[in-house]
C-alpha cells in the first residue's frame, strides 16, 4: 500500500528577499524563511484532529451527586475536542514563474519580512534565479529619498510560487558525481552530515553540493529516488545512498585516483608522516606532501621558560609551521586559516623558529601545544606527483633574553684581524695580499642586493627571480614560488568560509583571517564549561556590545546562553544560574571565613559539639532547632543525660553530688566497656595498661575533689565515659586536625555531621569549614 501524506491546501506568491546575512540568517541546504502571516494561514488551513471524549476531564464533576452524573453524561455525549496539527516536517514546493524551474524545500523559521521568502544558495541555483532577478537590499530608515527625482522606480524583484506539499519518506537515492576522480572516503561522512543538518527534502535532477574540510567542493546529480516521484523527504527515515559514475570513463578515472591516493596515504613512503606526541628531549623526523598537514602535540614543557618550536627543512620546499595552544578557548588543529602562532615566510638556511614566551596570554589554561607542519601548495595547483618535503621538528626550552643564563651582549663585535680586509662588493673578509684579485673577480661575476645585502652571481636564475616586497621590507626571496606564495598569503583577499562571503568577513591576508578564526569568529570551537562539549562559541563579531560582554564576563555567547540554565547549589540548595554559580560559591567562601568556631562539649573523650551542627553546616544548629544541651556545665545533651534529674536545684548542690558519685563510680567500679579509654575510669585505665586510681571511696575522694572545684571553670575538661562511636569520632577528628588544614573544632563538627565517615568528613570540611590562616 503506497503512502499518501495528508496535504495542506496553501500557496502564496512571494518576493525573493535579498540574500544578505541579515535577511537569510546563513541559510544552508534546502531551508527557507517565510513570514509570520504564512504560519497563521497554515494553522488556519491545517486539518482538525478530534480527541476522544473520554480524555476530557471535568473538574466540577461530583460522582456522589446523581444530578451531576446525568449532566456529565449528557455533556460528554455532546463534547468534541478539536486541535489544529501541522504535519511534521513542513515541506514546500517552490516554482520559478519566470522559467518554470521547480524544487522542494523545508522550513527553518517564520521570521522573514511580510511578502518575502528567503532562500538558501542551493535553492537559488536550483530555481535558476539570476542576480538581477532579486530585489535590491532594502534602504535604511535614515537614507534620504528624493521625491522629485525623475529616475524610474526600482523593480520589486522576481516572485516565486510557494505551495505546501508533503512528500513521502525516502528509502533510496542514487547520486552521480559531476566530475571524475572522487574518492568515496572524501565525501561519504561529509554527505551524511550535510543531509542530516541542512536538508529536509531531495528533488530529482537537482545538483547537490558538498563542501570538504580543505575547501574542496563535490557536486552530485540526484538521479533516482524511491519512492519514485519528483521528490522525497529525508527526515526520520533510513535512506540508502548509492554513488554511481556518469559513464565508464569517469569510473576508470576514479579508480586511478583512488589507487594514486592509496600509494600516497599518510604513513606510506610517499605520503605525509602521521603526527604523534612529542617532547622537549628529542627531535622527530618526518615528511609532508604539498597541501597536507602533519599534526603533533606537545603535552608538557617548562611553563616558566620560553619554549621554541624549530623546524628544519631539508631541500628546497615551501613548508609552513603553525602552533596553537590547546585550551578551553582553542580546540581546533592549527591550519593556515586558523592558528595562533604561524610562520609563512620562506625559510632562511632551511630553518623556521617560533618562540613562545611564558607570559603570553594565549598560554593561559593551555593543556598542550598543537603543532602542525604544512606543505604549502598554491590554490588550483595539482599536488599529485609532488615529492614530499622532509623536515626535522624539535621543541625545546630556551632562556629568556636578558636573563642571567642568556645576558645581552652590549660590547662591540670582535676586533678585526690586522691581516684581513673587507671586500667593497660582497663585504667578506679577505686576506690583504689577495684583496685586489678578489675584488676584481667579485666585481666581474657577483652582484649584491642593495636591500638584503645577499650576494648573487650575475645572470643566475636566483638573481633573475630575486624579489623584495615593497609593503613588507622583511619579505624577500629568490624563486617565483616564494613570490607567488607571499602574494597569496599577504596580498590576496581571503574570506572566512564559516561567516560567509561578505565584506566584513573578507580579510586582506591569511594571517588576519587566522586571527579572526581564533578570536571572534562565531564558529570557533570551544570547550563549553557548562555542557562540557566542543561547540562553536557563537556571537555576533560585528556587535561591539557582544564582544565587550565576552571580555568582561569571560564567557562566550554560547556559554552565556547555556549558562542561563539553573541548578541547585550543592551547599545551600538555592536555585542558581550556571553562569552565576562561581560567584555564588565565592560568597559561600566569604561566609566561611567569618564563621565562628563551634563550641565543643567539655567531655575529654566526647566527639560532639555543644550545640550541634545543622544539616547545611550551621553552627549551633541543634540549639536553633530546640535540641540544645539544656545545662550550664558545657556538656552536650548526651553527656549530661546521666546527670539529669527532674527536681528544683537552684544552687546546683544536688548536681554537684551527682557528679561526685559518677566520678567515684568510675574510679572504684569502672564502666566495664572494652573500648573505654578514660583515664578517670577503672576500666579505661586497665584498657590503657595503667595502674588503678582510688580503688576505694576513701582513696578516691581526695582525687575527685579538685575536679569538683573546677566544675564552674569551662576551660577545664570533664572526664566522663562516653559511647564507642563518639570516642572513635574524637580520635579521627584529631587525625584530621593533625594535617594542619583545619582546626580541631571544625574536624569534630565534620565527624559529627557525617556520622564518623572520614572521607565524607573531608568533603564537609571543604564545603563548610574555613581553613587555618598561616601565621
Amino acid at each position: 500500500m503506497t503512502f499518501k501524506p495528508e496535504q495542506l491546501n496553501w500557496s502564496a506568491s512571494l518576493r525573493i528577499a535579498h540574500p544578505s546575512p541579515s535577511a537569510s540568517k546563513g541559510l544552508q541546504g534546502d531551508k527557507i524563511l517565510l513570514p509570520q502571516s504564512a504560519l497563521e494561514q497554515l494553522l488556519a488551513r491545517a486539518p482538525s484532529t478530534f480527541t476522544s471524549s473520554t480524555s476530557h476531564t471535568f473538574t466540577a464533576f461530583d460522582p456522589f451527586n446523581p444530578y451531576a452524573v446525568s449532566d456529565a453524561r449528557r455533556e460528554r455525549a455532546q463534547y468534541r475536542e478539536t486541535s489544529q496539527q501541522l504535519p511534521h516536517p513542513l515541506m514546500f514546493q517552490l516554482v520559478n514563474q519566470k522559467n518554470g524551474n521547480s524544487v522542494y524545500a523545508g522550513i527553518r523559521e517564520f521570521s522573514a519580512n511580510e511578502g518575502e521568502v528567503a532562500l538558501s544558495p542551493y535553492l537559488i541555483d536550483a530555481l535558476g534565479i539570476q542576480h538581477e532577478d532579486i530585489q535590491q537590499e532594502p534602504m535604511f530608515e535614515d537614507e534620504v529619498v528624493g521625491l522629485t527625482d525623475d529616475e524610474p522606480t526600482k523593480t520589486e524583484g522576481l516572485r516565486i510560487s510557494v505551495k505546501a506539499r508533503q512528500l513521502p519518506k525516502g528509502t533510496y537515492v542514487r547520486l552521480r558525481p559531476l566530475e571524475a576522480g572522487y574518492n568515496p572516503d572524501d565525501w561519504k561522512s561529509l554527505l551524511e552530515r550535510q543531509l542530516r543538518a541542512n536538508f529536509t527534502t531531495l528533488t530529482k535532477d537537482s545538483i547537490l553540493s558538498v563542501h570538504g574540510v580543505k575547501g574542496e567542493e563535490f557536486r552530485f546529480l540526484v538521479d533516482k529516488l524511491l519512492p519514485e516521484g519528483s521528490g522525497i523527504c529525508v527526515v526520520d527515515t533510513d535512506l540508502e545512498v548509492d554513488i554511481e559514475p556518469l559513464n565508464e570513463e569517469q569510473a576508470r578515472e576514479t579508480l586511478r585516483h583512488i589507487a594514486a591516493q592509496s600509494q600516497r596515504a599518510p604513513g606510506t613512503d610517499a605520503g605525509t608522516s602521521i603526527g604523534h606526541t612529542i617532547d622537549i628531549w628529542k627531535q622527530v623526523d618526518g615528511q609532508v606532501l604539498d597541501g597536507d598537514y602533519a599534526d603533533y602535540d606537545l603535552p608538557s614543557w617548562d611553563k616558566s621558560r620560553p619554549v621554541a618550536i624549530e623546524l628544519t627543512i631539508h631541500g628546497d620546499h615551501e613548508v609552513d609551521l603553525f602552533v596553537s595552544p590547546k585550551s578551553n578557548r582553542q580546540r581546533a588543529l592549527p591550519r593556515d586559516t586558523e592558528h595562533v602562532f604561524g610562520d609563512f615566510s620562506s625559510p632562511k638556511d632551511g630553518l623556521k623558529r617560533i618562540v613562545i614566551q611564558p607570559t603570553n596570554a594565549e598560554l593561559e589554561g593551555a593543556e598542550a601545544l598543537l603543532v602542525s607542519v604544512h606543505g604549502f601548495c598554491l590554490p588550483g595547483k595539482d599536488a599529485v606527483g609532488s615529492v614530499p618535503a622532509k623536515y626535522t621538528l624539535r621543541a625545546k626550552a630556551v632562556d629568556a633574553q636578558g636573563s642571567v643564563t642568556a645576558p645581552i651582549d652590549l660590547s662591540s663585535s670582535a676586533p678585526k684581524s690586522t691581516t684581513e680586509e673587507q671586500c667593497r662588493n660582497c663585504h667578506q673578509m679577505v686576506p690583504k695580499q689577495t684583496i685586489v684579485l678578489h675584488e676584481n673577480f667579485c666585481l666581474r661575476n657577483n652582484i649584491v642586493c642593495s636591500q638584503c645585502k645577499n650576494v648573487f652571481q650575475k645572470k643566475s636564475a636566483e638573481w633573475e627571480a630575486h624579489w623584495h616586497c615593497p609593503v613588507h621590507p622583511e619579505a624577500y626571496g629568490s624563486s617565483m614560488l616564494s613570490r607567488s606564495k607571499h602574494d597569496y598569503v599577504q596580498h590576496t583577499a581571503h574570506t572566512c568560509t564559516a561567516c560567509g562571503p561578505s565584506s566584513p568577513f573578507t580579510f586582506p591576508s591569511l594571517p588576519e583571517l587566522a586571527r579572526h578564526a581564533t578570536t571572534n569568529c562565531p564558529h570557533k570551537l570551544i570547550l563549553c564549561q557548562f555542557c562540557h562539549l566542543e561547540v562553536p562559541q557563537e556571537g555576533d563579531p560585528l556587535d561591539p556590545s557582544s564582544e565587550a560582554e565576552t571580555v568582561l564576563s569571560g564567557l562566550t555567547a554560547h556559554e552565556r546562553a547555556d549558562g542561563g540554565r539553573t541548578t541547585d547549589c550543592h551547599l545551600c540548595g538555592s536555585i542558581v544560574r550556571l553562569r552565576d554559580m562561581a560567584a555564588h560559591v565565592a560568597h559561600h567562601e566569604l561566609d566561611k571565613a567569618q564563621k565562628p568556631k563551634p563550641e565543643l562539649c567539655r567531655g575529654e573523650l566526647c566527639g560532639r559539639t555543644l550545640h550541634g551542627i545543622g544539616p547545611r553546616g550551621q553552627v549551633n544548629g541543634g540549639t536553633q532547632m530546640g535540641q540544645g544541651p539544656g545545662n550550664s556545665l558545657g556538656l552536650c545533651s548526651l553527656c549530661f543525660a546521666p546527670l539529669y534529674v527532674n527536681m528544683h536545684d537552684p544552687e546546683g548542690k544536688s548536681l554537684c553530688r551527682r557528679i561526685e558519685r559518677r566520678y567515684l563510680a568510675q574510679l572504684t567500679a569502672g564502666c566495664g566497656k572494652k573500648w573505654c579509654q578514660n583515664e578517670w575510669c577503672k576500666t579505661g585505665r586497665a584498657n590503657r595498661g595503667l595502674e588503678a586510681l582510688g580503688t576505694s571511696v576513701s582513696t578516691a575522694l581526695p582525687l575527685v575533689k579538685p575536679l569538683l572545684e573546677a566544675i564552674t571553670d569551662h576551660s577545664q575538661r570533664m572526664h566522663f565515659c562516653v559511647d564507642e562511636a563518639s570516642q572513635r569520632r574524637k580520635k579521627k577528628a584529631e587525625i584530621l586536625a593533625a594535617e594542619g588544614v583545619w582546626d580541631l573544632e571544625w574536624c569534630i563538627a565534620a565527624m559529627e555531621a557525617e556520622g564518623g565517615n572520614l572521607s565524607k568528613a573531608r568533603g564537609w570540611l571543604a564545603d563548610w569549614a574555613p581553613t587555618k590562616v598561616p601565621k
